[in-house]
C-alpha cells in the first residue's frame, strides 16, 4: 500500500512538473523556418494616458503556411501596475517555437529581441508604473504632451536600427538567454494577451497582405493606434522591410516540414487562450495608502479608493456568481459542444472587459491624486495641464 501511495504521489508530481513546464514555455507551434526581420516603422500617437505599447510581430498561419504580421498597437492593460512581455520565436529541438506573450508585474524573457520603442531586448524601458499611473518615456514612445502630462525623458539605447532579426537562436537568430530574474517573472502570477490583442491577431490573420509572401516583409499596416482598426487616421504603413526577403534563406538545412508541436492548438498562432471566468481571477491588490504631505487630501484619496475596490469586489462576485448558474443550466439541459464553446467565449470576453473596465476606473481614480514628493521628477511641468 505504502509503495502504491508512493507511486502515485510521484506520477502526480511528474504530472504537476509537466504542466508548469508547458504553463513556462507558452508554446505555440514548431516551424521549420524562421520569420522574416522585423519591419521598420513608425509608432502611433499614443491615444490617452493609460495605453501600454504591445510591438508587431511575425506570427505563423498553418492554414496558409506562412508567417502574418500581427501590427504593433497601444493597449489598456489588463491591471494596474502590469506591464507587457512580448511574444517571441526562438529555436527548439526541430525548429523554431512560438512563446506567448503576457501581461504581469514584472518584464519577462522576450528572447534579446529588439521590437523597438522601450522593448530593447531586456525590459522595458518605454515607461513606469508610479502611485497607479502610468508615466511615459519621451525618449521612447510617440506622445502628445498636450494631452497626456505623465511623462519623462531618459534616454536609451536602441538597438533597432543595427539588428532587425525577429527570432532567437538558430542560423542567424539573436544569441540571449533568460536571466534568472525573467525566468522568475515568466512563472509568477501573470495574465494572458486581454480581449483586445486577440482582435488585432484576429484581424491581421484575416489580412491576406499582411502575409510575408505577399507583402515580403514590408506589411501595409504595421502599427495601428487602436486594436482592429486596420484602415483610416492611426493605420501606419512600413517604411521598409527589416533585410531583403528571401524565405529560404532562412531554413535550417535538413529540417522537417512545418508541423504543430506537442503543446500546440489547432491553425492559429497565437492562438486565443482558454476561457477564463471571473472565480479565477484573484482579487486586485489594494494600492499602498497615499503620501502627498496633505492629510486631508490623502485621508479622501484613500476612502474614495476603498470606495472602488469594494465596488469592483462586488461586481466581480456578481459575474463570477451568474457564469456558475450559466454553467449549472447548460449542463441541465445538455447543451450541444458548441452551445457550451459559444458560452466559454462569452465567459472570456465578460471577463476580459471587467478587468478593462476595472483598469480604467482605478486609472481615472489614480489621475486624481498627485505622485508622491519622492517621485517629483516624473511630475508634469508647473503650467502644463
Amino acid at each position: 500500500m505504502r509503495f502504491l501511495l508512493c507511486s502515485r504521489s510521484l506520477l502526480f508530481a511528474l504530472f504537476m512538473l509537466v504542466m508548469s513546464v508547458t504553463s513556462f514555455a507558452q508554446v505555440g507551434v514548431t516551424i521549420s523556418f524562421g520569420p522574416p526581420a522585423l519591419p521598420v516603422y513608425e509608432q502611433p500617437l499614443c491615444p490617452g494616458e493609460g495605453y501600454i505599447w504591445t510591438p508587431g510581430y511575425w506570427a505563423y498561419d498553418n492554414d496558409y503556411g506562412d508567417y502574418y504580421w500581427v501590427p504593433g498597437t497601444w493597449v489598456l492593460a489588463p491591471q494596474v501596475g502590469y506591464l507587457w512581455t512580448p511574444p517571441y520565436w526562438g529555436w527548439g529541438i526541430g525548429g523554431f517555437i512560438f512563446h506567448e506573450g503576457y501581461w504581469g508585474p514584472q518584464v519577462g524573457f522576450y528572447g534579446g529581441i529588439a521590437y523597438g520603442y522601450g522593448y530593447y531586448g531586456r525590459g522595458y524601458q518605454g515607461g513606469r508604473w508610479n502611485n497607479g499611473q502610468f508615466y511615459y518615456n519621451r525618449s521612447a514612445n510617440n506622445i502628445n504632451v498636450t494631452n497626456i502630462h505623465n511623462v519623462y525623458n531618459t534616454t536609451v539605447v536602441n538597438n533597432t536600427t543595427l539588428n532587425r532579426v525577429s527570432y532567437n537562436g538558430g542560423n542567424g537568430g539573436v544569441t540571449a538567454a533568460p536571466t534568472a530574474a525573467e525566468e522568475a517573472a515568466a512563472r509568477s502570477r501573470h495574465a494572458p494577451p486581454v480581449a483586445a490583442q486577440n482582435q488585432q491577431v484576429q484581424a491581421a490573420r484575416a489580412n491576406p497582405q499582411l502575409r510575408a509572401s505577399a507583402n515580403e516583409g514590408k506589411p501595409p499596416v504595421a502599427a495601428t493606434e487602436k486594436p482592429g482598426a486596420f484602415s483610416g487616421a492611426g493605420v501606419v504603413p512600413a517604411k521598409a522591410a527589416g533585410a531583403p526577403y528571401h524565405p529560404p534563406a532562412n531554413r535550417a538545412a535538413a529540417q522537417p516540414a512545418a508541423r504543430p508541436s506537442a503543446a500546440a492548438t489547432e491553425n492559429n498562432v497565437p492562438h486565443p487562450p482558454a476561457a477564463v471566468h471571473a472565480k479565477d481571477l484573484s482579487p486586485h491588490p489594494v494600492p499602498s495608502p497615499p503620501y502627498t504631505g496633505n492629510a486631508k487630501a490623502d485621508q479622501n484619496y484613500q476612502k474614495q479608493q476603498q470606495k472602488l475596490n469594494a465596488q469592483q469586489q462586488q461586481e466581480h462576485q456578481k459575474l463570477a456568481q451568474q457564469q456558475e448558474q450559466e454553467h449549472q443550466r447548460a449542463a441541465q439541459q445538455q447543451a450541444s459542444a458548441a452551445r457550451n464553446q459559444q458560452m466559454e467565449q462569452q465567459h472570456q470576453q465578460q471577463t476580459e472587459q471587467m478587468e478593462q473596465r476595472h483598469a480604467q476606473q482605478q486609472q481615472q481614480l489614480s489621475a486624481r491624486q498627485p505622485p508622491a514628493p519622492s517621485h517629483n521628477e516624473a511630475r508634469p511641468p508647473a503650467g502644463k495641464h
